[in-house]
């Protein structure tokens, strides 16, 4: 009997590397042929903790920053790129990997120069629509590369491209295959809203600003309750240690539900009809493969990859973008409540969201994985 394919996943720092590389390594160990996952990674970030959790071997890398400005970290980086590669060398070696899969970051350059020295394949995943540094690097060598969204100006220069999307948590994913079964979508909703407390009869408008939360969202939502409460409800998950302010604001409506967290954050896909929401790359693609319709509300800092990110659901049709600055306690009364009270729209909205891209990413980019592994 031939060895499962080995394969080392590079990928960490935030929950957006690290959540669609476990999606990764649980979709390639699904397979019948079976596959044996580690992940390079580092020992401060999500990864120290999720990846064991998930049962997977976790090489420590070091972090290397790659600064943009001249500063004493640039001239400290090739010191330390050279000592990241070489730890990234030795969990190539100690895993026998295959086929190295980078998803971006710090920890994603080192593993992709180091896989290049022993001439092992790398496949590149490109999360955003803007691609960031450590993806340009590795897609100049990349046997493939792998966007979530087919508009991002990112390309293998001498192997394959393909759009795969972005894979997703298993319980989001679990809620999009659910969602696509014959009255699954209804049972989904109604059962999440029991969960919640909340009235599967009316319209639900989700607002989240992600774990941490998002002041202008909180405030401005808040600020027109009762727009929003008229025919419908709100479910607020305001972030962690931000819910008071808003309870205040909304103190007597019972139409609006406060949370400052939920775990399970799948309740509240299932119960919303409408989501305000800023627009990391995981929330699009999490909102156009359950087919919602989402108000999306860009970060007003960065390099612009927010606004990037929804601009291909928003083309077609499966959503709108209200910029950060704009989305005041009137923008919300006269864009999101009139949307909310719509359900012809909203039906049209969420069906043009599910076509905007590929859904869950996780299958397509493990069968890259193992395309890619078998030369």
């Amino acid at each position: 009997m031939a060895e499962p394919l080995r394969v080392l996943l590079a990928g960490g720092g935030t929950a957006g590397h690290v959540n669609p590389l476990l999606a990764t390594a649980a979709a390639l160990a699904a397979h019948e042929d079976g596959a044996d996952c580690s992940a390079l990674g580092t020992s401060g970030g999500l990864e120290s903790t999720l990846v064991p959790a998930a049962g997977l071997t976790l090489h420590d890398v070091p972090r290397v920053p790659l600064p943009r400005r001249p500063s004493g970290e640039l001239l400290r980086l090739p010191g330390n790129l050279r000592r990241a590669v070489a730890a990234a060398g030795r969990a190539i070696d100690a895993s026998r990997a295959d086929v190295v899969v980078g998803f971006g970051g710090f920890v994603a350059t080192p593993a992709y120069l180091a896989a290049r020295r022993r001439r092992v394949p790398v496949v590149v995943h490109e999360q955003n629509a803007r691609p960031g540094l450590a993806n340009k690097v590795g897609a100049r060598r990349a046997a493939a590369v792998a966007l979530t969204f087919s508009s991002t100006p990112l390309r293998a220069a001498h192997g394959l491209t393909e759009t795969t999307g972005l894979p997703l948590r298993p319980a989001v994913a679990g809620l999009v295959a659910r969602r696509a079964a014959a009255d699954g979508r209804a049972a989904a909703r109604a059962e999440a809203a029991a969960r919640l407390g909340l009235d599967p009869g009316r319209p639900t408008l989700l607002v989240t600003g992600g774990s941490l939360g998002a002041q202008r969202l909180n405030d401005s939502a808040a600020a027109a309750a009762r727009d929003l409460t008229a025919t419908g409800q709100v479910l607020h998950l305001t972030g962690r240690g931000k819910d008071e302010p808003v309870r205040a604001a909304v103190a007597g409506d019972e139409n609006y539900h406060v949370l400052d967290y939920l775990a399970e954050m799948e309740l509240a896909l299932a119960a919303a009809d409408l989501v305000v929401c800023r627009s990391g790359a995981g929330t699009v693609a999490e909102m156009s493969a359950l087919g919602l319709p989402a108000v999306y509300v860009p970060l007003p800092h960065g390099n612009g990859e927010q606004r990037l990110n929804a601009a291909d659901v928003v083309a077609a049709g499966g959503g709108v973008i209200v910029e950060d600055a704009s989305f005041t306690p009137r923008a919300v009364r006269e864009d999101v409540a009139p949307l909310l009270h719509a359900p012809e729209r909203l039906r049209t909205m969420g069906a043009a969201a599910a076509s905007s891209g590929p859904g869950d990413g996780a299958g397509p980019l493990a069968d890259l994985v193992r395309r890619v592994a078998r030369g």
